[in-house]
């Protein structure tokens, strides 16, 4: 069967590559032929089993905390270095935790909010000024960020969380400003609840029914439709989406 797109020779840096969303994008990305950096933070086990089920060859794992300011910023680097050039980079990596503006003392409530502002919005910032001229000097390239649809619909339990995701939106139009002339597309993919290993046992719990109502589909998505709709941005058969922000969440939030 044909391939949807082909990106032979192509080189992508996925963040937070080892479950879930980034998982399932690395695994679209290489059956399409692209050489692919899967990032870990922690679990480099889990990262070593996504790297050996990769069709094709030539690619790499590599290690960095985003939370930490140069490490960020190098991953970019090791990545072009490891892949020889760089063209797409997925940042899919982030962290939700749970921080009651009235229930934490300052430290914790201080402690929670930089974190997730590390890890969530500044650290795809550091890795995207990083990649920016290895993308340039491949002749441009497409940066995908993942957002949340907690950026429009407010994260009461995790407020850092959704205003990471809101900066994250502005973040991609700004750079799809910027970048534009560079050839490099820019664009954000909001999802919602989406059904992969790391919320299967709540969603299949007694919360889940509800969470699924939200949706007229009576579902979430998948990974693999997120994949999917990435795939579709760095195809090159739709570069005009560049500077958009798509919803991926089976109509559970509806903004216009």
């Amino acid at each position: 069967m044909d391939k949807p797109c082909d990106l032979t020779g192509k080189a992508a840096l996925v963040t937070g590559a080892s479950r879930g969303i980034g998982r399932a994008v690395a695994e679209m990305l290489a059956r399409m032929g692209a050489h692919v950096a899967v990032h870990y933070g922690v679990d480099e086990q889990a990262a070593e089993n996504v790297l050996q089920g990769l069709a094709g060859d030539g690619h790499i794992k590599l290690s960095a905390d985003l939370g930490d300011a140069g490490e960020a910023s190098r991953l970019s680097e090791m990545a072009a270095e490891g892949l020889g050039r760089l063209d797409i980079v997925v940042n899919n990596a982030g962290i939700y935790v749970t921080h009651d503006i009235a229930e934490l003392d300052p430290a914790h409530w201080q402690e929670y909010w930089n974190r997730t502002i590390a890890v969530n919005l500044s650290g795809p910032a550091h890795v995207l000024h990083g990649a920016i001229p290895h993308m340039e000097a491949s002749g441009g390239g497409y940066i995908v960020n993942i957002s949340s649809r907690g950026a429009f619909r407010g994260e009461p339990e995790a407020p850092a969380y959704g205003a990471s995701k809101a900066g994250l939106n502005s973040l991609s139009q700004s750079l799809a400003l910027a970048l534009a002339p560079k050839g490099i597309k820019v664009v954000a993919v909001a999802p919602g609840w989406v059904l992969t290993d790391m919320t299967r046992d709540y969603l299949e719990g007694p919360g889940g029914d509800l969470i699924r109502k939200q949706s007229p589909m009576g579902r979430t998505a998948t990974a693999d439709e997120v994949a999917q709709v990435i795939l579709m941005i760095v195809s090159g058969k739709a570069d005009a989406l560049t500077g958009g922000i798509i919803d991926v969440n089976c109509a559970s939030y509806l903004r216009s």
